[in-house]
């Protein structure tokens, strides 16, 4: 491990130098060896293989045997409408689906164009591909890391690593050997600097130790390319039914085979009928309609402040039981804040600051004149602890730039890591004032004296023990404790080390990385649907915990465990205890997928949020990864199935909301055209076993199963969501789209429109005993407005149309009155009727018909009401 070796060993073993760095001739050789330094990935997908990849699916596979059969017995009007929903369908998916796969492209434009090195005794600047293993490379702040370094020098050197290891504040290094040999989590190589972090302050000296996919970055890259497409509950549902529905129409090809060869019929005739069932079985619009449903759904969300990147993440959402959320910039703010003070022996919350009384005026006072850092309408520049400093000021109306003015610095002791501890002085009060701010141990070890309620007092033993037991307190919470000493001198000329010395102690600040104050009220909903909010985070357990307990994720550490932890587990014994634990904390890119990967083996559906490049694999592992908008990376956004665009965690559960309905929905679509196909077969197979001519054309059953049927079951499909959907446990994904009532329903109407459909087959040769064409066309309509007529009764499997609302869903209606005149469209008019062998329709004949029609519709309405008395009696 590069951590535990020295500088002189590491330079020794790369052979390079630490003055003149390696020579031209040297970095041809290693770049030849080892490559740009820059990442790789896979080849994307063309258009054409997306395309391809939409049809390889069971359905559309028979779909297409019935498409080519039909063109091969003459009836091209039906392998032409067959082909032209399998092409509707693959578009839409490849329109979907072609703006993914981005998290690798995003990854290596996070390269940072130019470097300083060291080359042939001088130092110059290259790009950052053309950096190599043994480079020796400057740090200055401002500038990105372009490699994995092993630090060489350093002075006071901090680099943010926020997006990398889910700290809120920038890491302090230096380039002291670190004396574990292993588990040390990416957060506390101190001595490392990572591809891709930036440099906010201090400076320093590091040797190139990887580049390109070998550095941390690249792992993740590699992760990415290597983690698999995950298909969600519905795919897998639908898969399945295809191939039931597959079996299904071979199962009734051969047994109508095998009747009509005992029952002598024409060979060419027996062909036909055998297609037709085939074609009756097969919901040929279903996938079509679920991925229209789903799109629109989309469109919704995006109002909702949610953008989904594929569609079938939609109806995932509705099965989430468990989130995943990154703790910084999720359920955090991202920004440091000061949140209590200290003076007078007490420890108060800023709103309760008194700037009346000296102590709380010269601890406003000095934070902010003994400080670097900007903060100015909403842009800041400098270390965020700093930066919370002067927000107190400005929350106090009190601006840095007027004290700086009226208070001018005249001398200053930077910050030093190992002082812990910056000096400035400033004109005050007609003199001279030292003010010094830093840790507080190192701010006792410098003071004897205390400004108490206006006094100046001796700083006795008791009171700094006080003080260190109020410090505790807020450490407990996870507050970093910033405090401030000073004292006044006669003039500026005071030498250096005589400045950090007897100052009055005056009191200190606590400041954390707070929570988002609507995330909490979020986090309860999410436990009255049956959610989890599991915390994973790169920042220490300590400052996890006590974020997690503010809302109410966990309630004591017993329920936190760190990165070290977790790696003492092996995958099948981690596997056993992950669900003893809602925090983890100090974890490194592995460990996010470790604990994803965990918790989906006992079934879980998972849902991860996060918005730093270290995200990126677990957000891909997961179910459905939630990538934050405007503070996430490219990276996490290339990487997730949907993007905030507010960052706001209530979005999820919104979102969560919005996928149980449209699911919800979707399964009424499904089973609506199940239903209607179901009475297709059960109206053919009958008259074939009974031996009646079929009542029904190959063509009419594709119109209904196409055209009548599409437009309700698209409009089930956005039907305004129930308000108690999430008063409920999230759905078993493993529970079957026919479990409870549903599949009862789907029965029992698939037998009612068949029974309907015959039914008015026979009136129609009784009526009309010369006329087959007229019987079938009865039969054609009664199919067709009877399905349209059931679809209002399949808005809700135990309400009444009137109980949810004749007009709530306008489109439905809409759909309803469509579908009817597109049916007296096609009877009427001569050239249609001619295509679909059809007979015009007198006045009473439809009279007939509509009122066959509203038979399954009735028998719903009246099913329904005994469902509500058994829900009563429980």
């Amino acid at each position: 491990m590069w951590f535990n070796e020295s500088s002189e060993e590491i330079v020794k073993t790369l052979s390079s130098d630490i003055i003149n760095g390696l020579s031209s001739e040297e970095v041809k050789i290693r770049l030849e060896k080892d490559g740009l330094n820059k990442l790789q990935g896979k080849k994307k997908k063309s258009f054409l293989q997306l395309f391809i990849s939409q049809i390889n699916d069971i359905m559309i596979y028979i779909l297409l045997v019935a498409a080519i059969i039909s063109a091969i017995v003459g009836e091209i009007s039906d392998a032409i409408i067959i082909l032209f929903v399998i092409f509707i369908n693959a578009i839409i998916g490849v329109i979907q689906e072609s703006k993914a796969e981005k998290a690798l492209e995003a990854l290596k434009n996070m390269s940072t164009p130019k470097a300083l090195v060291k080359r042939d005794g001088q130092i110059i600047e290259v790009s950052s591909e053309e950096v190599v293993v043994g480079d020796i490379v400057v740090i200055d702040a401002g500038r990105y890391i372009p490699a994995d370094l092993r630090l060489i020098e350093t002075a006071n050197l901090k680099i943010e690593e926020s997006a990398f290891t889910g700290e809120s504040v920038p890491s302090e290094k230096n380039s002291d050997i670190i004396a574990e040999e292993n588990n040390v989590p990416i957060g506390d190589q101190h001595n490392m600097a990572f591809m891709s972090t930036l440099a906010t302050y201090g400076r320093g000296l590091g040797i190139v130790i990887a580049t390109g996919m070998n550095t941390q970055i690249g792992k993740i890259a590699k992760m990415l390319d290597a983690e698999e497409e995950n298909i969600t509950p519905l795919q897998k549902k639908l898969a399945q039914l295809g191939k039931i529905l597959g079996f299904m129409a071979v199962g009734i090809s051969i047994i109508m085979f095998i009747v009509s060869m005992f029952q002598g019929r024409d060979f060419l005739e027996m062909f036909m009928t055998s297609i037709s069932l085939a074609v009756a079985a097969i919901p040929e619009g279903l996938p079509a309609i679920v991925a229209i449903v789903l799109a629109l759904g989309v469109q919704r969300m995006i109002k909702e402040n949610a953008i989904i990147r594929k569609l079938p993440s939609v109806e995932t959402l509705g099965s989430v039981n468990i989130i995943c959320s990154d703790k910084t910039g999720t359920l955090t703010i991202n920004k440091m804040t000061v949140k209590k003070y200290y003076v007078n022996g007490e420890i108060n919350t800023l709103d309760e600051i008194n700037l009346n009384n000296d102590e709380s005026k010269i601890l406003v006072h000095g934070m902010i004149l003994c400080n670097d850092a900007t903060s100015k309408s909403g842009v800041q520049t400098g270390d965020p602890t700093e930066v919370a400093l002067i927000d107190v000021g400005n929350k106090l109306n009190i601006f840095k730039e007027d004290l700086n003015t009226s208070h001018e610095r005249v001398n200053e002791i930077p910050f030093d890591s190992d002082r812990k501890l910056m000096t400035t002085v400033n004109s005050y009060n007609n003199a001279f004032t030292v003010f010094t701010k830093g840790a507080i141990d190192s701010i006792l070890k410098i003071s004897n004296k205390i400004l108490v309620n206006g006094e100046i007092k001796e700083f006795t033993n008791e009171e700094k023990n006080k003080i260190l037991s109020a410090s505790n307190i807020m450490s407990d919470d996870a507050l970093r404790v910033l405090a401030l000493g000073y004292k006044n001198i006669e003039n500026e000329h005071v030498a250096i080390d005589e400045l950090e010395e007897n100052l009055i102690f005056v009191g200190f600040m606590g400041m954390i990385d707070p929570p988002r104050e609507e995330v909490k009220g979020s986090i309860q909903v999410s436990k009255n649907a049956g959610i989890r909010t599991i915390m994973i985070t790169g920042d220490h357990k300590n400052t996890a915990v006590a974020i997690a307990k503010e809302l109410g994720i966990a309630n004591d550490i017993s329920e936190a465990m760190s990165g070290s932890e977790i790696d003492s587990y092996s995958d099948e014994e981690f596997t056993k205890i992950v669900n003893n634990y809602r925090v983890f904390a100090r974890v490194s890119p592995e460990h996010k997928v470790k604990i994803v990967k965990a918790f989906k083996s006992h079934g879980n559906i998972v849902s991860m949020t996060g918005d730093g490049v270290n995200d990126a694999p677990s957000l891909k592992a997961a179910d459905i990864g939630v990538a934050m908008g405007i503070t996430g990376t490219d990276v996490a956004k290339g990487a997730a199935d949907m993007v905030l665009t507010d960052d706001n965690f209530t979005t999820i559960v919104k979102a969560v909301e919005e996928g149980r309905n449209i699911f919800n929905n979707i399964k009424k679509s499904i089973l609506f055209l199940l239903s209607c196909n179901l009475g297709e077969v059960v109206a053919l197979f009958v008259a074939i076993l009974l031996n009646w001519a079929s009542p029904l054309l190959p063509i009419h059953i594709l119109w209904v199963n196409l055209i009548t049927d599409s437009f309700p079951a698209l409009s089930l499909g956005v039907d305004p969501g129930d308000k108690s959907v999430m008063d409920v446990p999230p759905r078993n994904p493993k529970e079957s789209l026919f479990a409870g009532k549903m599949g009862k329903l789907l029965i029992i109407n698939g037998i009612l429109i068949g029974i309907t459909t015959l039914f008015a087959f026979v009136l129609g040769e009784y009526l009309y005993p010369e006329s087959l064409r007229h019987a079938q066309t009865m039969a054609f309509v009664v199919l067709s407005v009877s399905q349209l007529f059931y679809s209002l009764a399949m808005r809700n499997e135990t309400k009444s149309l009137f109980q949810v609302g004749i007009l709530k869903n306008k489109w439905l209606i809409a759909s309803v009155l469509f579908g009817i005149l597109l049916q007296f469209i096609i009877i009427t008019i001569p050239f249609t009727a001619e295509i679909f062998k059809v007979y015009s329709l007198e006045f009473k004949d439809w009279v007939i018909v509509i009122l066959i029609s509203l038979i399954p519709f009735v028998v719903n309405e009246i099913i329904k009401i005994f469902f509500r008395m058994n829900e009563r009696k429980k």
